[in-house]
């Protein structure tokens, strides 16, 4: 859809069908680099840090040494077939080294396929963060193309100056936006988007006017805000989604009207090989050494390798070298575009065959047919968890009833398929169904062994943790939920239970060791047992 909008754009420029005449590189590179932000901005956003933590060191590499592997053998092949020199040939290398992370994203997200999440979030982040990389070697050889400086001491304070403000700054706006959005408050909720949307644009601002990367820091901003709790934290995603999708096609566009379409016929065989050894030659040498030291195999690195899609990024820094004018640019620019126009269509459009003829793709997860979200300008103590039920879960085949939740836990919603049925006591739970659960987040482990996807994943310690439970809870429900064995008829109710042990006298504060925990009598009302806490868990071996 993306290349749709390219062709759009070259179709309604001066030598197509619209005549609209536009050569302005300056307004083309100042719009692009804007939508590109807003396009990082959002990917951070939807980026979790437990994906960063599982992947960032062959990201990390890839996004660095891959960058610099794939620039130097597709600049020594681009020097050679266009007869430039090798500095030149290398800048090509540079500019088309990274991947592109609005491609990859909407590919990944939208293509209909469903990988492993590690596979996934090596690609993604790559992508999302192996731009500041391919802007550092594309500045700095034309700073020693055009302004003579120095190879060697200078290139390598640039590259640091860009990481290390682009990463401090981006952490720095993060923080402060979330402490903002935890103390204002705003006289529409409209406006709580736009100003996380501007707080990203911030960090942007000022990372590149104090010499460091504003595409690293957008994007370690929006990590830092999205994976913090903040109120109207959906609507914002959603509009940011939005906005994404129209900066990613006003820039297509842009850089459509931009491009002579006549002067890609005469690269079109230079283009065409310099592709051919990005995609089979160039991309592969560099990103398999890095991948096999951390244990991916032959046809996941395959899948890499081939998903190493170009798009707007190298077409926005093609533009470089025409606005430091130098000689060859014109050059430059069709030969890339040409690249990234052929790896869009073909590398785009063949990664869902690709990845099912390596054996890659996944069943994909069930989706609720509804979401909810607690929205409110005061902190509140509470949250909505979504529990997919696995054929395994504890409370699959098990009336909602029998389930011995937690004091304050509520089953706000269920949705069956495209049903959305209401939770009662009387209510059977099936495998696949979709539960929204509001409760506090110190229940949520234990609201996790009731509602895990699997018995075996609910086995964890849960040190110092007190479970409450309503008084007219049997001991059979205790058991089919938490596994929790009380040495007791099964359905006798807990508060019976205490009191025949305690001969009728129990009272609030009394203990009992029933089976391998304590019962404790924590709230009664007019004599009865109302809340019993259990106590003791981590011999459980939960």
């Amino acid at each position: 859809m993306l290349v749709l909008f390219l062709i759009t754009g070259m179709l309604a420029g001066e030598n197509g069908i619209g005549g609209i005449v536009f050569d302005n590189a300056v307004a083309a590179h100042a719009l692009g680099t804007l939508a590109l932000a807003l396009i990082l901005f959002d990917g951070g956003l939807q980026t979790p840090v437990s994906s960063i933590r599982k992947v960032w060191k062959p990201a990390s590499l890839l996004a660095t040494v891959g960058v610099l592997a794939t620039a130097a053998i597709a600049g020594l092949a681009a020097a050679w077939m266009l007869e430039l020199p090798v500095l030149e040939g290398m800048l090509l290398g540079a500019i088309i080294g990274s991947t592109d992370a609005a491609a990859v994203f909407s590919l990944l997200r939208n293509a209909g396929i469903h990988i492993n999440q590690r596979l996934k979030s090596v690609l993604e982040i790559e992508s999302a963060s192996n731009d500041p990389m391919a802007i550092f070697l594309t500045v700095g050889l034309l700073e020693v193309l055009v302004n003579s400086m120095p190879l060697g001491w200078g290139l390598l304070q640039m590259f640091l100056m860009q990481m290390g403000i682009g990463a401090l700054v981006g952490l720095g706006v993060g923080w402060s936006i979330l402490r903002l959005l935890s103390r204002i408050k705003l006289v529409a909720t409209g406006l709580y988007p736009v100003l996380v949307a501007a707080g990203g644009l911030l960090a942007y601002g000022v990372s590149a006017n104090l010499g460091g990367s504003g595409f690293l820091a957008i994007f370690v901003a929006g990590v830092m805000i999205g994976n913090q709790k903040f109120v109207f934290q959906r609507s914002t995603f959603l509009f940011m989604d939005g906005l994404a999708w129209l900066s990613q096609i006003t820039m297509f566009v842009v850089l459509g009207l931009l491009v002579d379409p006549v002067s890609l016929l005469d690269v079109w065989v230079e283009g065409l090989v310099i592709a051919l050894v990005l995609v089979l030659l160039a991309r592969p040498l560099a990103v398999a050494p890095m991948l096999a030291l951390f244990g991916f195999n032959l046809r996941e690195t395959a899948l890499v390798s081939w998903v190493g899609l170009r798009g707007s990024v190298p077409i926005i820094l093609a533009i470089f070298p025409l606005l430091f004018g130098l000689p060859n640019a014109p050059l430059i620019f069709n030969v890339v575009f040409f690249v990234v126009l052929l790896s869009a269509t073909v590398q785009g459009s063949t990664l869902p065959l690709v990845a099912r003829k390596l054996g890659l793709t996944e069943k994909p997860p069930a989706t609720p047919a509804a979401t909810l979200e607690i929205s409110s300008l005061h902190d509140v103590d509470a949250e909505i968890v979504e529990y997919t039920l696995g054929n395994d879960a504890r409370a699959a085949g098990r009336l909602l009833s029998q389930m011995a939740l937690p004091e304050g836990v509520v089953v706000a919603m269920i949705t069956r398929g495209s049903a959305v049925i209401p939770p009662r006591g009387s209510t059977r739970l099936e495998a696949g169904d979709h539960l929204f659960v509001v409760l506090k987040p110190n229940n949520q482990p234990f609201v996790d062994c009731v509602f895990s996807q699997a018995v075996e994943a609910s086995r964890t310690d849960l040190p110092n943790l007190e479970l409450r439970l309503k008084g007219s809870t049997k001991v059979e429900d205790v058991w089919n939920s938490y596994g929790i064995d009380l040495a007791a008829e099964k359905g006798q109710p807990l508060d019976q239970l205490i009191k025949e042990a305690l001969d009728g006298s129990a009272r609030q504060g009394d203990e009992l060791m029933a089976g391998s925990v304590r019962l404790i009598v924590r709230e009664q009302l007019q004599g009865r047992i109302t809340t019993v806490g259990i106590e003791a868990v981590r011999r459980l071996g939960l």
